[in-house]
């Protein structure tokens, strides 16, 4: 570009697209949602997108007809996420090369913006029931991540594609770990000079720095919880007795079974209602605070949805309702922080985006563009500082995620980041 040309906002705007994309981990491999009926009118915060979730249904036998409800089941992703980078750039600097204008300002912001898009997608780690591994322990094998896999067939999920996203201690650890596995030279190749898994045992391996930590709550001092005494539950909340007085028990995305594998809540699969043999999680959708006396009401996901009279339910969940007196069983040691790498298929986890408000109309040169592929829609509003000859750009995305399937997912407990 001659140096006497300055750059336009369109150019700048489509350029940042671009690099947004790029530096997005996590968005990248969920599904993704444009909501072009704003795309004309401009979105307000608060802008609703309903995704449809698909019936199920169980079998009949025999030639009678049984006929079951149909209910369309649509999950609200409210986008309310509009996060913003502003900087200020002279007119000299409008001079530069596209190239090095990108590395000087457009590169940077789209990376911070990347990062907070990705932050905020890591912490739906919260609505996953399905964990492996060690609270506070780094994976050091591959079995790990394959029990997660393991988890999602358990749970119905197709297993292609799958996405693992690790933390920068999990990754290395994993590197090291297989580094002798048997694969192709160009595969060991590019895993010994760029430092990254790939592709291995079925799963997309991805490192994101931006994977959340979790801690447990205090469920173990002066603890011996159990189901509460009365009628059996079902549902997505559960009385509970039997913990230390007034005390925060249990945080939201903790997670705890209920009984043993010879007398408890035992998962189903979703689309056979067969026990898998193991006991079914749930994950801890609000933080628990116990009373007085201890007792607390826990609310849960999934719902527990058991069989009626013998016969299996269309959003059976467990093999049993729970009943008085099983215990319950916190996943991981109390107080215990690690991160929470996930694993899972693309349609567990929704990035939903709208185009902000033109405001062209106040003044301010605004360009908007979308990219339908990646579900980006980016704005970015310029205006002129004659005072000191520079122009003040702001560049803003509106979103939101959604968990859409929590059992399309499975969280691989770790230690440090």
């Amino acid at each position: 570009m001659a140096t006497d040309t300055l750059l336009t906002i369109d150019m700048i705007t489509r350029k940042m697209l671009m690099s947004l994309k790029n530096n997005l981990v996590m968005a990248k491999s969920v599904n993704r949602e444009y909501d072009d009926q704003f795309a004309q009118r401009g979105a307000k915060i608060g802008a609703t997108l309903n995704i449809r979730k698909p019936a199920r249904f169980t079998v009949n036998e025999g030639p009678g007809l049984v006929i079951q409800d149909y209910t369309e089941q649509y999950v609200p992703l409210v986008i309310t996420n509009q996060d913003h980078v502003a900087c200020a750039w002279t007119t000299q600097d409008l001079t530069l090369s596209l190239d090095d204008f990108s590395k000087r300002f457009i590169d940077p912001a789209t990376l911070a913006l990347a990062n907070k898009i990705d932050s905020n997608g890591t912490l739906e780690y919260r609505n996953v029931n399905s964990v492996v591994g060690t609270q506070g322990s780094t994976p050091s094998a591959l079995l790990t991540y394959l029990q997660a896999k393991a988890k999602l067939a358990n749970n119905g999920a197709p297993l292609d594609p799958l996405t693992q996203v690790v933390s920068p201690t999990a990754d290395v650890t994993l590197v090291d770990a297989l580094k002798g596995l048997f694969q192709s030279s160009e595969r060991i190749k590019e895993q010994y000079e760029k430092g990254w898994m790939g592709m291995t045992g079925g799963m997309t391996f991805k490192m994101d720095q931006n994977i959340r930590q979790h801690t447990t709550g205090t469920f173990t001092a002066g603890s011996t919880p159990v189901i509460a005494a009365g009628a059996d539950q079902i549902g997505s909340s559960l009385s509970t007795s039997g913990w230390a007085n007034s005390t925060l028990v249990l945080k939201r995305g903790d997670i705890i079974t209920i009984g043993t594998l010879a007398a408890g809540v035992l998962q189903v699969n979703p689309q056979s209602r067969l026990s898998t043999g193991n006991l079914q999680q749930f994950v801890v959708t609000a933080d628990v605070t116990s009373g007085g006396s201890g007792l607390a009401t826990i609310p849960i996901y999934p719902a527990i949805v058991a069989p009626v009279g013998g016969v299996d339910q269309q959003y059976q969940t467990t093999t049993a309702p729970a009943v008085a007196a099983q215990a319950i069983n916190p996943f991981g040691a109390e107080l215990t922080t690690g991160a929470q790498n996930l694993l899972f298929h693309r349609d567990a986890f929704c990035l939903g985006t709208a185009d902000l408000e033109d405001v062209s109309d106040s003044g301010a040169k605004c360009y908007r563009v979308s990219d339908k592929d990646s579900g980006i829609s980016l704005r970015v509003v310029e205006q002129y500082d004659i005072n000191n000859d520079r122009k003040i750009c702001r560049i803003d995305v509106l979103y939101g995620w959604k968990t859409i399937y929590p059992e399309l997912a499975c969280r691989v407990a770790g230690g440090a980041l």
